[in-house]
């Protein structure tokens, strides 16, 4: 079969939901069949996501390659379960990149270099190199933004001309927002409508259009979109709101999406298999029991909003491990800095069934976080540190366990006299140098497991691997200390020889861990780690 591709393109606003669309429809195509591959096209002049900060942009999904991405690969994987790749990330920066080192080593042959066609066409060898790669029979391609946007005409352009090229193998998806304006109490069409016309000056006819919005789309807008929009009539389909996200391709394939997806790609329809993922949502929707879990951390706020985005893929794990135990998880957000200014808050701790300190950088609300976890240690309260919450735990341990008041990371002071978290050596040059673009510890690494410790029971084997993303670790010449006053050691990279995991024998459940276990776990198949918190949370 010729290679088929689908665009998702977003209309009146970001944030309507295509990383979950574009993830449910390589889900459904996955489903009847079919070899799928996902790709992300962010318009940005970063040459990856690693460089920005989680509040401006949501997490930074980290791949097996240590491909520094948007969020939204973090959806693909989980949906599909394919791993994303550095291929499958495509920026704007990216692209100038590589045109413009084309152009220094005279490989367009002396011809001038112009932002149309050259752009476009480097995204286009971008495009089916990563479909090719992955060997897919349908690549959905997801652009960032919103039709109308200045950046995205690039992309549009690109798409437009691989449209041209094969008519016949190119599907359009314009997920758009339908406002009901509260004073009105009726869903409008018109801000779709305008974004459809957008998108028809940049050439491009949308095939369906995704409606988003609080309610299902009833038949007089959906009517009103296939006239107006010119899309086939039931080619307009309705994803409201819903409990889960995981429920978004349900939602899609009541309106038989998958059918008309394939006949207008010229595919025969094969098997549908939605069952066990059909079993999985009506699971959720189910649940009643609550597990109450704190996450304390200081990526939350922006503005007078929470933005949970920063830790996407910590939510959807710990969601994964509650469902499989049968217990919905009611999260919350703790700000770390509240423990700094009024230390009498630490005691709220105690109405939680288990803590989690997730990733991050810099000094801002360490010394909460770190007063966080002596109370739940004190306290018995289940814990699990991801990355710089397993480092700020050992900090936290080598100063009220061991004595070492002066312990501390010198990310946050260079100087401190007892270094329990240094800079890696490999890392330092780079600091120096300032290359911090793409330079830190990335993707997977080999971790080995202690017998007899939670993590190797969690696993249940002897050798993982993990995806990290860190400069700072733990400092060796510190390890028999911690460990002579209980600090087990129970995961090592045995190259590097690592610390990789740490954990309390006495205690319910108290792990850190210098990776990030959040970017392994599936919908069906939750991480060991997460699962292991859960059951003691329970308790």
């Amino acid at each position: 079969m010729r290679h088929k591709y689908v665009f998702v393109i977003g209309g009146v606003m970001s944030s309507v939901g295509k990383g979950v669309t574009s993830a449910s429809i390589a889900k459904l195509m996955q489903a009847r069949g079919y070899k799928v591959t996902n790709i992300k096209c962010d318009m940005y002049i970063n040459i990856d996501a690693g460089t920005i900060r989680p509040t401006e942009h949501g997490e930074v999904f980290v791949g097996e390659d240590g491909i520094e991405a948007d969020q939204d690969l973090g959806n693909y994987e989980r949906y599909t379960g394919n791993a994303m790749k550095a291929e499958n990330y495509i920026t704007t920066g990216q692209v100038y990149q590589e045109v413009i080192r084309k152009e220094r080593n005279l490989e367009y042959a002396g011809e001038d270099v112009e932002v149309v066609p050259d752009i476009p066409n480097e995204i286009i060898r971008r495009i089916q190199a990563a479909a090719k790669k992955d060997q897919a029979e349908i690549t959905v391609v997801e652009f960032g933004g919103t039709v109308g946007e200045y950046q995205v005409l690039l992309f549009l352009e690109a798409a437009r001309m691989m449209k041209r090229a094969h008519p016949k193998d190119i599907a359009f998806v314009l997920v758009s927002y339908l406002p009901v304006p509260s004073h009105i109490g009726e869903m409008k069409t018109k801000p779709t409508q305008h974004a459809s016309r957008t998108l028809n000056e940049a050439g491009i006819q949308a095939d369906f259009i995704v409606a988003r919005g609080p309610h299902m789309l009833d038949k007089p807008r959906c009517d009103r979109l296939s006239v107006f929009c010119n899309v086939d009539e039931g080619h307009a389909l309705s994803a409201p709101d819903v409990e889960t996200i995981y429920e978004v391709p349900l939602v899609l394939e009541n309106q038989e999406f998958s059918k008309k997806m394939l006949q207008r790609l010229n595919l025969k329809p094969k098997k549908k298999d939605l069952e066990e993922w059909g079993k999985f949502v009506k699971k959720i929707k189910s649940l009643r029991r609550e597990l109450n879990i704190g996450i304390v951390g200081k990526y939350f706020g922006t503005g007078d909003f929470t933005l949970s985005d920063s830790y996407i893929s910590v939510i959807e794990s710990i969601k994964h491990a509650c469902w499989s135990q049968g217990v919905k998880p009611k999260l919350t957000w703790i700000n770390s800095e509240t423990f700094e200014k009024n230390p009498s808050q630490l005691k709220t701790l105690s109405s939680y069934d288990g803590i989690i300190v997730p990733g991050g950088f810099g000094e801002r609300g360490v010394e909460g976080i770190i007063a966080a976890i002596q109370y739940v240690r004190e306290n018995k309260i289940p814990y699990f540190g991801l990355c710089y919450g397993m480092q700020l735990a050992c900090i936290e341990f080598a100063r009220h366990v061991v004595g070492l008041k002066e312990a501390h990371t010198t990310e946050i002071n260079p100087k401190i006299k007892v270094p329990i978290i240094y800079l890696n050596p490999l890392q330092a040059r780079n600091v120096v140098e300032k290359k911090y673009g793409a330079t830190m510890r990335l993707g997977a690494y080999a971790c080995e497991l202690v017998s007899g410790t939670k993590a190797r029971k969690a696993y249940g084997k002897q050798m993982i691997s993990e995806r990290h993303r860190h400069r700072y670790e733990f400092n060796n010449a510190y390890l028999e200390t911690l460990r002579d006053a209980g600090l087990v050691i129970s995961g090592v990279n045995p190259q590097q020889h690592l610390i990789e995991i740490i954990e309390l024998k006495n205690h319910p459940f108290f792990v850190g861990v210098q990776f990030h276990p959040e970017f392994q776990s599936r919908p069906l198949d939750p991480h060991p780690l997460f699962l292991a918190f859960v059951k003691a949370s329970m308790k």
